[in-house]
């Protein structure tokens, strides 16, 4: 297992077609492995992203021939590098489209893939209402990957809400969790570094959380401040409110140490509940 390791996660702004998201994304991936990042991290939708009023509506493409992940296995497979998409539209083909997020090996490959699993539908005010299940296919599996960097959870944004995901991430021996997001400001301002931190420090695990920053096309605004929080809630990296590279070094030793101090894993009990 490799370790200690550096990181990247790409701040990237919202942009309305795939060529813009590109174009940025990739000169900010130069930069991060120019930086000596060996495992890079994007946003939910890095790969285009901009609203129709209340609706998001990023740009979609099938699987097979998506712009956006097509030249990024040729970016990991030319720097040598693995990567995190945090989430691409994928054609769902029924008149929707799947928030998928893809890992990607250093010699270019899909190592694995995941759809996000809990939908953002809520309403904020009379005039800020999301429903994420009116285009878009939830998914309904926990994914775990096993890389040279150790094992990886992947959630999506609002997945962050529910903490038992997490925890049955961790139990399946997840060292790395990983929170791509385009969350909204209003929220994030309040509740993203808090729930960042909470989910780290519950499971003795680390939360690297990519976030898109600044104004969506045609509506809206993402908070940014990407995170690196340590095992023990520490955090390590805050991307600010710009876009960039924000780097940080992983050192998965900080994981066992965690957990010997508070083995909160290994105390889950079952239990009834008695209303």
């Amino acid at each position: 297992m490799i370790h200690p390791f550096k990181i990247a996660c790409l701040q990237t702004r919202p942009m309305p077609d795939f060529d813009a998201a590109l174009s940025e994304a990739l000169d900010l991936a130069g930069r991060a492995v120019s930086s000596g990042a060996t495992f890079l991290f994007l946003p939910e939708y890095c790969g285009g992203l901009k609203a129709d009023g209340p609706r998001l509506v990023p740009p979609v493409a099938n699987e097979k021939d998506h712009p956006f992940l097509l030249e990024f296995m040729q970016f990991a497979q030319l720097h040598k590098v693995w990567i995190l998409i945090g989430s691409l539209a994928i054609d769902a083909g029924n008149g929707k489209f799947i928030n998928r997020g893809f890992l990607i090996d250093d010699h270019g490959q899909k190592a694995g893939s995941y759809d996000k699993i809990h939908l953002f539908d809520i309403q904020l005010s009379d005039d800020q209402v999301f429903r994420e299940s009116a285009t878009v296919e939830p998914g309904n599996q926990l994914v775990v990957y096993d890389t040279p960097f150790g094992r990886i959870g992947h959630t999506i944004c609002y997945d962050l809400r529910f903490p038992q995901l997490y925890r049955a991430l961790a139990q399946a021996g997840a060292d790395i969790i990983c929170v791509p997001a385009a969350f909204t400001k209003p929220t994030g301002e309040v509740h993203w570094h808090v729930l960042n931190r909470a989910r780290a420090i519950e499971n003795g695990v680390y939360i690297v959380a990519p976030c898109a920053v600044g104004s969506v096309p045609d509506g809206g605004e993402t908070y940014g401040h990407s995170l690196v929080v340590d095992p023990w809630g520490k955090i390590e990296a805050d991307g600010g409110e710009d876009a960039g590279v924000v780097l940080a070094t992983i050192d998965l030793e900080k994981v066992e140490a965690a957990r010997a101090r508070i083995p909160s894993l290994q105390h889950d009990r079952e239990f009834e509940c008695r209303l």
